[in-house]
């Protein structure tokens, strides 16, 4: 009996396939499959096992603990159901009456700014901002630390980028001083560190130099200062703060970037950054749920009190176990091993036991600063805190993270400061 292959043809497996170049061919052995093959080990640095039912997860953004909130869901759902007649287009051509706009200036009001707009994510925000607002004549002077979508923006800008040393207000003065007033930009609160931003000193820099100044708020906002509103409110900075820029994929728990911009110059950034012309808009579902979001975020006190809680007593409980983590204050934990072999070792020994990090390795770090992260939320249950601790104590004899390079270098007073994820 003939077998007949039912498979529509559109997704069979095909025979043969393009071959790429030799030169990408090179490029991938040199560039990755000879770190896979031997410093990885020929498995992933990235993926190890599946968490279970059991796990503790602490590889996500979510701080506030909000997926699955009944007042979001509730709100897409109905968008769903009620919006049929909704047009997917470029976010360039959407009206004063779209509920975008509507969200847009929310957010902006929220912390303290004239307006706004919504794009695909917070990588889009940082690069289409600065795409709009640096130019080869404008110096950017950035964080070492800053994210990596800042330094893509300044590099898509054609500006001249000056990195100062992390959290360093005089260094970055002594930069200005030699290569003109620009923009200085800064992370609030630092994603691989946890470290906050002193937003103070360095406002006062910029300003002493004529300097405008973009602070990425994406590991604050919702989580810091009154009502979720971010560092800059929570510290009276909004009005000297020229741009802030977030992802909406962190205490939003979306898909979503936002920036400030003065109304004055927003159809200028609207018709200038290339990621808002040439994407399209985020669907009626999504603007619905963001802006429920908005509502539900600004009366989480609670939430935001038991994060505080949870970030204390944990890494309270990692210093004492000797585990390096003085770079920073906040909700993101470093468990910076250093090396990617051990840093999968690190990975390996903490999920065995389930306890889920993020592994963050080159190019999210430099290649000597790789780490598994550990990432606090609200709805964190004292059982689960209790095995965190437990296995961090247990793993510390294996692991050694009185040994790790990090260790050592703030030991002898600081620490590098050479990353620019």
């Amino acid at each position: 009996m003939q077998v007949v292959d039912r498979t529509p043809s559109s997704i069979r497996t095909p025979a043969r396939t393009a071959r790429i170049s030799a030169h990408l061919a090179q490029r991938v052995q040199s560039e990755f499959t000879t770190r896979w093959d031997t410093l990885w080990g020929g498995r992933s640095l990235l993926h190890g096992l599946v968490a279970g039912p059991d796990a503790v997860r602490l590889n996500g953004n979510d701080y506030l603990n909000l997926t699955g909130h009944p007042d979001i869901v509730r709100a897409q759902t109905s968008a769903i159901k009620c919006d049929g007649e909704f047009v997917i287009q470029s976010s360039v051509f959407l009206l004063e009456t779209h509920p975008a706009r509507a969200l847009e200036k929310s957010l902006a009001h929220w912390v303290g700014k004239e307006d706004g707009l919504i794009c695909q994510s917070g990588y889009s925000a940082n690069l289409g901002l600065l795409q709009a607002i640096a130019d080869p004549q404008t110096p950017v002077y950035l964080d070492s630390l800053a994210h990596t979508s800042l330094w893509e923006g300044a590099r898509r800008a054609g500006a001249p980028s000056h990195p100062f040393r992390h959290n360093d207000p005089q260094h970055l003065e002594r930069l200005i001083a030699r290569h003109g007033r620009g923009v200085v930009v800064v992370d609030s609160v630092y994603s691989t560190t946890g470290a906050v931003c002193p937003l103070e000193a360095l406002v006062d820099v910029a300003e002493r130099h004529g300097c405008m100044i973009l602070v990425d708020e994406s590991h604050s906002l919702g989580t810091h200062g009154p009502a979720g509103a971010g560092l800059c409110v929570a510290l009276g900075l909004s009005d000297r703060v020229h741009f802030i820029t977030a992802s909406l994929a962190k205490a939003f728990a979306g898909r979503a970037g936002f920036m400030t911009v003065p109304a004055e110059i927003r159809s200028y950034v609207l018709s200038t950054s290339y990621p808002n012309m040439f994407s399209s808009c985020l669907l009626p579902h999504e603007i619905a749920a963001l802006a429920a979001t908005l509502e539900v975020i600004q009366r989480s006190d609670a939430a935001r009190a038991s994060l505080i809680n949870h970030t204390r007593r944990l890494r309270a409980r990692l210093s004492e176990l000797g585990y390096p983590i003085q770079q920073g204050t906040e909700q993101i934990i470093a468990l910076e091993a250093g090396t990617e072999p051990a840093t999968m070792v690190l990975r390996d020994r903490l999920e065995e036991r389930g306890v889920f990090g993020a592994v963050f390795c080159a190019p999210a770090t430099s290649r000597n600063r790789t780490m598994v992260r550990l990432t606090l939320h609200a709805g964190l249950a004292g059982a689960e805190l209790d095995h965190v601790e437990a296995v961090a104590a247990e793993i510390a004899p294996l692991v050694k993270p009185w040994a790790w390079p990090i260790a050592r270098r703030l030991r002898g007073g600081g620490a590098s400061d050479e990353d620019h994820a």
